[in-house]
């Protein structure tokens, strides 16, 4: 079954659960985020495979059939045309077809990619788990788990969770975090995580 949701293009998108904080100042884009965050509605993150992420005109920007929802978490107007918001990722999706929408947003036909399924972290893989578990143990013991740029709760034990925190912290390429992105089985997705840090 496919959607049709507002799109705000990225070099770098977000993973599920994943934190996105972003500054709008577009006028394109103060509408757009008004409305979701009064609504309670998310709207898609797609990664750019050509071209700009400041609106240009004639520009269409060439996208990859792969993203994730942002729901706003928190909003902050600074002035009156510049917000601050937190994103947190939502559903993945596969993005079908790119339509030019109101005030220049693009419009996405997308169909939506299942939740990860639980499965725990393989006794192979702990470690990766605990370093984890260590950062954010020590931000709470710091009284600085507010600067942490992830949401709680901390599923340590899923290997979803564990390897979308790793895809989002490395210094890995958009092609290979996109990977990361699509690959459905957690186990795999932890599995190739693991692999590029070593």
């Amino acid at each position: 079954m496919q959607h049709t949701i507002p799109l705000f293009p990225l070099s770098q998108g977000v993973f599920p659960d994943g934190m996105l904080p972003l500054q709008i100042f577009e006028v394109r884009y103060l509408d757009l985020i008004k409305r979701c965050h009064q609504q309670q509605l998310p709207f898609g993150i797609a990664w750019i495979k050509q071209g700009s992420e400041v609106q240009v005109p004639g520009e269409v920007p060439a996208l990859h059939s792969l993203g994730c929802l942002a729901h706003i978490r928190e909003m902050e107007q600074v002035q009156p045309n510049f917000f601050r918001i937190v994103c947190q990722g939502g559903l993945r999706f596969e993005l079908h077809d790119v339509q030019a929408g109101p005030f220049g947003v693009w419009q996405g036909s997308v169909s939506y990619l299942a939740q990860d399924e639980e499965v725990e972290v393989p006794s192979a893989l702990q470690s990766f788990a605990d370093r984890l578990g260590k950062v954010i143990a020590k931000a709470q013991q710091q009284g600085v788990i507010d600067r942490l740029p992830i949401f709680p709760p901390y599923q340590l034990d899923q290997c979803g969770w564990v390897a979308n925190r790793y895809a989002e912290a490395m210094p890995l390429s958009p092609a290979i975090k996109l990977q990361l992105l699509g690959e459905l089985d957690p186990l795999k997705r932890l599995e190739a995580v693991t692999q590029f840090s070593e």
